[in-house]
Parts: structure tokens; sequence; C-alpha cells
């Protein structure tokens, strides 16, 4: 009796020590298929789910001997997200990249100059993103990226720039992200602000930013951007700067400008009122917001654009009236507003 139990067990123990070799070789051979495959794991998605998900993808046909090593070896805390699969890999290494969460890497860019209404449809409608929010509900924007109580408006608040994400990442989770990062920009350069400029707070130098940006493209010239408006606000002038008159007229705006719009009033018409509008009115990047809290102050007061992406710049109305009719009045051919890429 006692040598048919010891046989008995030398026989357990022989059949599971060739389970697991079975199991192992089976879990560590390399896969192979044609061409690499993606496995998208949701949120919620547990290892039994991703097992059978891989049976299914016919990538790996013993979803159990899975589900059995990743409870062994305590691998069953997978994270959500879109994965690479190369042939080549073994299903252990697979297991292995979704519990560290090596999912793929997605981007989406917000340019410089957007508007947020912009930025916000470019992000929603970026493949891999889940929309969240509603662009007629900018409230709901406000609080879903935790806006300082300052902050009624969506305008320019969110940091043009390009951001990377997983496959399921809400569109509310990369805003939050470009909100804090202009607060950060804006933060620090706001440190440094001198007393003299005529800002009450930040978010006077945001919105004087976000006219620079729409303004130029050039970094050379930001500066002396900023220096013209701020000279126009310390003399009381009005800034009387076109991107203003634009974004006030909204959808209205067909790509020209009137002079029966630069004289209907609105919120945002520099030619009707003085100072700043009460919002940005685009995205404006880390260049635009230092140029605004450093300006070139050497008297210049006007200046025009002169068809190849540059600007003339004026200190008196008649230097000024002769640049427009120099580079407005008879434009050349080849006239662009932006500079030769």
């Amino acid at each position: 009796m006692r040598n048919i139990l010891l046989l008995s067990l030398c026989g357990l123990i022989f059949f599971t020590m060739l389970t697991a070799g079975f199991s192992l070789k089976s879990l560590s051979t390399p896969i192979t298929f044609q061409q690499d495959q993606t496995l998208e794991v949701l949120y919620g998605d547990s290892v039994h789910k991703v097992a059978r998900k891989l049976q299914q993808q016919n990538i790996y046909p013993h979803p159990k001997l899975l589900i059995a090593y990743a409870k062994l070896f305590d691998m069953t805390n997978i994270k959500a997200g879109e994965y690479k699969l190369n042939s080549g890999d073994s299903v252990l290494m697979v297991l292995d990249n979704m519990v560290r969460g090596k999912v793929i890497q997605n981007s989406v860019t917000l340019l410089e100059g957007w508007t947020s209404k912009q930025a916000i449809e470019a992000l929603q409608q970026t493949p891999g993103i889940v929309t969240t929010l509603d662009l007629t509900q900018p409230s709901s924007i406000l609080a879903a990226v935790d806006a300082a109580d300052e902050y009624q408006h969506i305008e320019g608040i969110f940091y043009p720039d390009t951001y990377f994400f997983s496959k399921g990442t809400k569109d509310r989770d990369i805003l939050k992200i470009a909100y804090d990062k202009t607060q950060s920009v804006l933060q620090s350069a706001w440190q440094a602000n001198t007393p003299a400029l005529p800002y009450k707070n930040p978010y006077e130098v945001l919105i004087m930013a976000s006219i620079i940006e729409r303004e130029t493209a050039i970094d050379a010239e930001r500066e002396q951007i900023a220096g013209v408006f701020v000279e126009r606000l310390l003399r009381g002038m009005k800034l009387q700067t076109d991107p203003t008159v634009i974004y006030g007229m909204g959808d209205s705006y067909q790509g020209n400008i009137r002079r029966k719009d630069l004289l209907t009033p609105t919120a945002y018409n520099t030619y009707t009122i003085k100072g700043l509008p009460p919002t940005p009115i685009a995205l404006a990047s880390e260049a635009s917001i230092k140029a605004a809290l450093n300006p070139l102050l050497n008297g210049m007061l006007y200046f025009v654009a002169k068809g190849d992406g540059y600007h003339q710049f004026s200190s008196n109305l008649a230097d000024h009236q002769q640049a427009v009719r120099d580079y407005q009045l008879n434009r050349k051919k080849d006239y662009r507003s932006s500079p030769t890429p």
C-alpha cells in the first residue's frame, strides 16, 4: 500500500512537471503570423476576456493556460489600451506588455493660432480619442479641465503642442493636460512681469499673446509686434488689429475684411473698442506669451504686412500710410501673408 501511494505521488509529480513544462513551452513559443496585428484591451477587460480575444484572433489557442499562468504569477492587472503584436513575440511577452501598459502611442497636434473650437474639433476627430465633451456647452468644458474661477470662456486656454495618447483616451484628458500646460507657461512668464506693462493679470497677458500669435508667424517680429500694441495701450490708442475684427465676426467672416466690418462694433473689434478684447482670440505659444511680457518699446505705433510674411513698422501715421500704399495698395502678384517655408 505504501509503495502504491509512493508511486502515485511520483506519477502525480511527474505529470505536474510534464504539464508545467508543456505549458511554459507553449506560452513562451514565438507567435508567427504573416503581418503584425493589434489587440485592443478595453477598460474593465479581465485577463479571462483578453485570453479569449487572443484565441478569437487566432493568436494563442490555449486561453486557460494563459489565465492560469497570469493568476499564478500575479499578472492579472492588465492596462487598457491598444497593443502591437509582433510576429516572433511569445504570449508571455504580450502578457508582460499588457501588465506594464506598453500601449501603442498615438499623437494629436493642436496648432498655435487655432481657436479653441478648432482645437477641440480636431481632437475629437482624431482616431482613438473618445468624445465626451459638447462644444455647445463651454461651461461643462471649463468644469472638465478644472479651470480657475476667473476663466469664464474656453478661448485660448489650451496650449498648442503635440500630445501623445493611447487608444481610448478621452478628449477631456488631453484638454486637461493642455489647459494645465498653458497655466504653467503663463504663470512662469508672469513671475518676471514688469510693473510698467499695462496688464492687470496673467489672463490679459494671454489675451495679448493670442493677438500676437495671429499677427505674425515670424519669431523675430513677436516682440516688436508686442511693442506696437503695448505702446498703443500706454498712450490710450485703440489697438486696431484685424484678427480681433475677424474673431468678432465669427462665421460671417468669408475671407475678406471690408471697411464696413472695421466700423461694425463687436465685443472684439479693436477698431471700435479701447483696450484689449474680453478674451483671447486663439491658442498662443510660449514665444508669444513671452513676447507679450517683453515688448520692444522703441516708439513704433503701426505696422503693415509687406507680402512676404514680414511687416513694415512705422512710428508715425504719415510713414505708415506710405507703407500701406507701397505694400497693400500696390500688391505684387506673389503677395503672401506668411513667409516662405
